[in-house]
């Protein structure tokens, strides 16, 4: 064959083999940077909507809360875009004029729905469920970023399966109080702005079962704070009963909850992930947390 192949011919099928290789890798990194890139996942972008509606205006403006228009959130799997009638509670008496509400007042006299433009569109074979995630302690902020300050609605996350998943492989880096579930400034605790928690003992829904206050409770409540550590208490044997010690005469004094102290998002969400009975990160992250 040497007639035909010149001896450079086998330093050419080397670096034909080299060359394929390196395009093949090349391929694979440019397509797995096009699926995660804003292009696939529409993050940032703001679609035309019928009505240009602003967040910042409605809940930062004039403090609407989300549960009035989006009144499913937490008690069915979607939130709820809200009906044309939830528009004219207020619009029916300002705004009456604008040119820019006149799709809303169309919609209000030919009872049509407005076409909304999804924003956070999951494919069809993801089940997402509003529900569990608000009263477990996921804030709106958490999955939809700061919608108070965003005059036009997009989506700043990707929510593609990995971002779901770098969230239920550690889901304590998210929780939250369930009292602080609507607040969009939330940051967590520091050592500047501590939190305090304490279990309630109640029976029923989980979010119930837990208290956090952003103020000492100690300092705001100094009968509760005396009543914390009674006179004689630690003399007492362990176990004794504050029957005991107030006599058969006098009534049970109920004991105030004892709270902890947290200064940092780990150590709170270590306790609201035991608080909440969040399953542990393999259970989570397990196929059949969705297909069972």
């Amino acid at each position: 064959m040497a007639q035909v192949f010149d001896r450079s011919s086998n330093a050419l099928a080397r670096a034909s083999l080299v060359l394929t290789g390196l395009i093949v890798i090349a391929l694979g990194v440019a397509l797995n940077s096009l699926q995660r890139s804003p292009w696939v996942t529409r993050q940032g972008q703001r679609p035309d909507q019928p009505v240009p509606f602003s967040h910042k205006h409605h809940v930062e403006g004039l403090g609407l809360q989300c549960q009035y228009c989006h009144t499913s959130v937490e008690k069915s799997s979607y939130a709820g875009i809200p009906p044309t009638k939830t528009c004219m509670n207020c619009h029916s008496q300002i705004w009456t004029n604008a040119q820019l509400l006149e799709p809303v007042r169309q919609s209000w006299a030919t009872g049509s729905s407005l076409q909304w433009i999804k924003v956070h569109d999951l494919p069809d074979y993801v089940y997402f469920n509003h529900e569990i995630h608000v009263n477990k302690g996921i804030g709106c902020s958490s999955c939809h970023g700061r919608v108070d300050q965003m005059p036009l609605m997009y989506a700043e996350n990707t929510l593609q399966m990995e971002w779901c998943l770098n969230c239920h492989r550690n889901p304590g880096v998210n929780l939250r109080p369930t009292s602080e579930i609507y607040n969009m400034a939330w940051t967590g605790p520091s050592t500047d702005k501590p939190v305090w928690c304490s279990a309630t003992g109640k029976s029923g829904p989980t979010a119930q079962q837990v208290s956090c206050v952003t103020k000492d409770p100690s300092n705001s409540n100094p009968e509760l704070a005396q009543l914390d550590k009674p006179a004689g208490l630690a003399k007492e044997p362990a176990g004794a009963s504050l029957q005991a010690q107030a006599g058969s005469a006098g009534p049970m004094i109920a004991m105030p909850a004892s709270y902890q102290k947290f200064t940092s998002q780990d150590d709170l969400g270590r306790y609201l992930t035991q608080q909440y009975h969040i399953r542990t990160a393999n259970e989570l992250a397990s196929c059949e947390v969705c297909h069972r």
